[in-house]
Order: structure tokens, then sequence, then C-alpha cells
């Protein structure tokens, strides 16, 4: 498998890239890939140093014949989303991504892959490494924490870095130079709830939505890609008053920039009830599979008779949980009135806990406009405020301002019809990208973002493309041949 992956061109990159992945990384908990990183440019006997907050930094001279030119910040983060299918056996905390070919295509086995932004990370490592490859000073930053709360960008200081440019690889169609990105923001509700005795004539359940495609909650928000979330609970309100229904436990999503794959239900109905819910929920399953067949094929629901559990939710904090739940908004809330067919404004509904008289709803709400983000994030504290539960705003981050008229982007649009015959898109997207936060810090370095291409991220279904992987190495190296003088 290790060999597969090694023998890919460029071998440069996928070879670091294979050395990384064998590196557990979660957000979070970095210490050993901070360690694997700072072992690394010190076996090059580069200037390395690792800041307050765990962020790297590795120093490159030019190389002969680019002193004059501008200093370049290469910029990558070094964590991953963890995220794997229900029923793979995979430990994130003790074991390396286990990858395979496909084709065109790089996978992992049930799990997410670590291409964002593990191949970022490793073609720096690539460039850092080389002794043939002509570029200017070179300034590698590996942040942290960029996929729970970018705290690694965040807490990056000013003074640290010298470079007049900076190229940050975490972009994932290799066609498109990114110039902007929407800002974020946690909106978190908890509350407590009275519970009460399971009645012993009554049935129980395990609902499961499960197989739902998933993916990225900013690049992918706009797909219309079903939340397991919000369709457990459609199901949930839809069932309550004609069964009888009452919730003992849920547990739906993950990880609040993941689009939420699956949810479990702990349920209980009426006796007279029992073989009825079963088959309702089976028709209506198939109805719901039917309306995602394009976007989410592998959706399935269903309800497993189960042990009576022996408390569920008092009927008033139930109905409360239900209402708000279905009046907090999912997916997108706006586009953009001045760039085409970029999502302004979303909400992911992203992680609903319920159990032993305690629940927890947590939401990403995005957006490239400032008053869009707290229109979104005002309303949806409404809501759960409304319902008796108490809401945190945390984690807040700022987008990034597109400028059109930035330098570094004249360069990579040339180089790009140069090597490639054809106009790149010139976007901003609707992800996260550290630019806006580092820029805070740094106001007059000249940012811009690239990369391969990479579907499915945040999800099992993550995969990286070969092809386009090749195409993304002889690009970064022709940018770096090109950069302006001081």
């Amino acid at each position: 498998m290790g060999k597969e992956i090694r023998e890919l061109e460029p071998k440069r990159v996928w070879n670091k890239f294979a050395d990384l992945n064998a590196v557990p990384r979660p957000s979070k908990k970095e210490e050993r890939v901070i360690e694997f990183m700072m072992d690394f440019g010190k076996n090059l006997g580069l200037k390395t140093i690792v800041d307050e907050v765990g962020n790297v930094i590795i120093k490159k001279p030019a190389t002969k014949g680019m002193e004059d030119r501008k200093t370049v910040i290469l910029q990558s983060h070094l964590d991953m989303v963890h995220q794997k299918n229900n029923d793979t056996e995979f430990d994130f905390d003790t074991q390396g991504i286990q990858m395979y070919v496909d084709g065109d295509w790089v996978r992992a086995k049930g799990t997410t892959l670590g291409a964002d932004n593990g191949l970022g990370v490793a073609t720096i490592m690539a460039i850092l490494e080389s002794k043939d490859i002509p570029h200017p000073a070179l300034e590698a930053l590996f942040t942290i924490d960029e996929e729970t709360g970018m705290t690694g960008a965040k807490g990056l200081k000013g003074g640290l870095l010298e470079g007049a440019i900076l190229l940050n690889l975490d972009t994932e169609e290799d066609d498109e130079i990114d110039i902007g990105c929407a800002g974020g923001i946690d909106v978190t509700a908890k509350g407590n709830y009275r519970e009460e005795n399971s009645t012993q004539d009554s049935g129980a359940f395990l609902i499961s939505v499960k197989g739902l495609s998933g993916g990225h909650s900013g690049m992918e928000i706009h797909k219309g890609l079903g939340n397991a979330n919000k369709l457990m609970n459609a199901l949930l309100v839809k069932a309550s008053d004609q069964y009888n229904l009452k919730i003992a436990e849920i547990n739906g999503g993950g990880l609040r920039n993941a689009i939420p794959r699956e949810s479990t239900a702990l349920v209980t109905v009426s006796g007279s009830n029992v073989k009825a819910f079963a088959q309702d929920i089976s028709d209506w399953g198939q109805a719901v599979k039917k309306e995602f067949f394009t976007t989410d094929p592998g959706l399935k629901i269903a309800a497993q008779p189960t042990e009576m559990p022996a408390k569920v939710m008092e009927a008033k904090a139930q109905k409360s949980l239900l209402q708000a739940l279905e009046a907090a908004h999912n997916g997108v809330f706006a586009m953009s009135a001045s760039m085409e067919g970029l999502v302004e404004t979303s909400n992911n509904i992203a992680r609903v806990e319920v159990k032993g008289g305690g629940l927890k709803i947590a939401c990403l709400t995005r957006s490239s406009v400032e008053e869009g983000k707290k229109e979104l994030a005002s309303s949806l504290q409404s809501v759960f405020e409304s319902a008796g539960y108490e809401v945190v705003l945390s984690g807040d981050y700022p987008g990034w301002n597109p400028n059109p008229d930035s330098d570094i982007l004249k360069v990579l649009q040339s180089k790009y019809v140069e090597l490639f015959k054809e106009q790149p898109n010139v976007v901003a997207c609707h992800a996260g990208l550290e630019c806006g936060i580092l820029g805070q810090n740094y106001p007059e370095v000249d940012m811009i973002s690239f990369g391969p291409t990479i579907l499915g991220a945040h999800s099992p279904d993550e995969r990286a493309s070969i092809s386009s992987v090749q195409k993304f190495w002889k690009y970064t190296l022709h940018i770096l041949e090109s950069i302006p003088t001081s």
C-alpha cells in the first residue's frame, strides 16, 4: 500500500505525503506532527522554530541567482479532519492513514484522507528538501488547529515572518485561484431537561439515518446534501404526535465543519403503534431516499427494535427541542450579490446530542460579509434561547476580503495561461482559509491561495486527483521561479 503511493509522480510530493500521513495529527492533538516537522527542518540544517501556540516555521535561503526576489511565505496547516465510516475500525490517535490508488484518485480505507491540507504540507516539505529547485528566500509556515478554530493562525504573532508574499496551498480545485474567503462563528446551544419514566406498554426502537454523502460544510454547502440532524428531526416531528413517540437519546453528526452523515435516536412508541411505526419509518425512509437519490445515493433510514430505556424526555421539553431544530436554519442563507455563484452566508447544524437530562446543539455559521454572519448567528441564538437554552457564540474569525489588483494574483494568472493555455477561475470561497486571520498581524503581505483538486474533504469519501497533483506541482515550481524582485 505505502509503496504504491510512493511510486506516484511527483514522487517528491507523494513520498512526503506518505511520511506525513503515518503521523496521527488530529486537531487539538498536534504534538506528534509538530515534533515531526521540527525534526524535519532541523535535519535539513534549516532554521526551525515553534512559536508559543505550536505553529512551526522553517526558513530556507534563496537559491543562487534568486537572492534579489521577494521573500515568499509558503503556508499550510498540519491538522486534519478525522471522520470515518460507522463500520470502519480505526483509531485516529494511534494509526496512520491507510491509503490506496483508485484510478486517478488516492483514497483512504474508510476514513478521511488528510489531503486537506496534507498535500499542501507535503509540497512545501518537498521544496524545502530540494537542492535543484530555483526559489527565492522561503519561510514555510505550518499552522495548527485550522479545522477546529484556526487557533494557530490566530495565535501567530507579528514580527516572526518577513515575507512579502504568502502562498496558501489550501484550495481544492486546481483551476481556481482564491483571493477571498468566508469568516465564521460557532453557535452552541446547551440545555437541561426533565426526564420521566418510560411506560412498560411501549416498544423501543433505535432509529438510524446513515449513508449520507457528508462533506465540507463550507465548500459543499450549496450542493443540497442531506444533513443527518435535520433529516432525523423531520422524522421525529412527523412521528411524535401520530405514534406518541418519546425521545430517550439522540446522537447526530460530529465535527462542526463537516456536513453530518449519520444520526441515531433511541425512542419509544406506545404499544399499540409498534407495528405501524416500524412500517411507517420504512415507507418514509424510501420516500426520503428518492428525494436525495442524486446527492446522497447511499442514504439508509431504519428503525430496529431495541431494549427499553429507563427514562425519556418530558413531553414539553421534547416539543421545544423538535421545534427549535425545525426552526433553526441549515444550509445556504444568502448568495453573494457581488460575486456570481458564491455562497455569502450559511449555517451547518453539525452536532445534536441528547442524553440523560442534558442536550447540546452545535452549529458553524459562515459568511463573507461580517454583518451577514452576525445576522444569521443572532437568528439562531434567538431560536435556541426561545427554547430555553443557553447559547454561546465562540471561535469568531474574520473573512478575507478579495483584492483583485493583487500583484501576486497577476503572476499566478499569467503563469497559469502560459502553462495550461486557458484562463484560471479567480474566485472567493465559502470555506474558512487562514489568510484573513494571518492578514490581521501581517496586513502588508500579498496573499493568494491555490491547490490541487481534492473532492469530498471532511468525509470518508475524500480523494485527491493524481493528475491534478502533477499539475499543481508544476504550477507551484513555475510560480516560485517568477516571484518579482524586491
